[in-house]
């Protein structure tokens, strides 16, 4: 599984959702793509974007921990900066990570799945995922067929065509992904995946608990 693979960090085609990377924070400013850009401006000396950010509002508010801002921000910031930077290959190939996913989904579980299942696998909505099965298949990279006891129910599975696309484009793209993660140490790279893991996990198990 790559990083475009299994969830875009944005819906990438218009739907509208707190679920991206560009989402903020509470209004705290940490994260945002509020211009299409990752971002506005740098951290200046010393730090990163987001330090600047924590510096101003504990100057705003210094009796706060914005402890959770550091570390959600960071990777708010990541993941839009991640989003450009590998959406490259996708672009040359004429596909947007949303589609990419989706085509990513049917090849690593290697059969039909329904729009329903799609969207699970992707973390997309059924709108979203009809739209981008539309594009797909008037490009004739999926195909669908219709259950024969279920009328309502639609299978979806690769062409040919779909799946020499994806296996031709997923090396490029852990290239890729490898050379943007370059300048993170392999050690640290295992220790970063393991902390990342643990959270995701826990939001995971967590988060719909903890919204209001």
């Amino acid at each position: 599984m790559t990083a475009t693979d299994g969830g875009s960090a944005t819906e990438g085609d218009g739907e509208a959702g707190g679920r991206g990377a560009g989402a903020g924070i509470g209004g705290t400013g940490v994260g945002g793509v509020a211009d299409g850009r990752a971002g506005a401006g740098s951290g200046g000396p010393g730090g990163d974007t987001v330090a600047s950010v924590v510096r101003q509002w504990r100057a705003v508010h210094p009796d706060l921990d914005t402890g959770p801002m550091e570390i959600i921000g960071r990777i708010n910031r990541c993941a839009a900066l991640l989003q450009q930077a590998e959406d490259a290959p996708l672009r040359r190939a004429g596909l947007s990570r949303a589609e990419f996913d989706l085509l990513g989904a049917l090849r690593r579980t290697g059969h039909e799945l329904t729009p329903g299942e799609l969207a699970r696998e992707t973390f997309s909505s059924g709108a979203a995922v009809t739209k981008r099965l539309k594009q797909l298949s008037e490009r004739s990279l999926v195909e669908r067929r219709g259950d024969t006891r279920d009328r309502r129910v639609a299978h979806v599975r690769l062409t040919d065509t779909g799946r020499d696309l994806v296996d031709g484009l997923l090396p490029d793209q852990l290239a890729y992904e490898a050379a943007v993660l370059s300048g993170v140490e392999g050690a640290s790279q295992g220790e970063l995946a393991a902390l990342l893991a643990g959270l995701l996990g826990q939001l995971e198990g967590r988060l719909d608990a903890l919204r209001v």
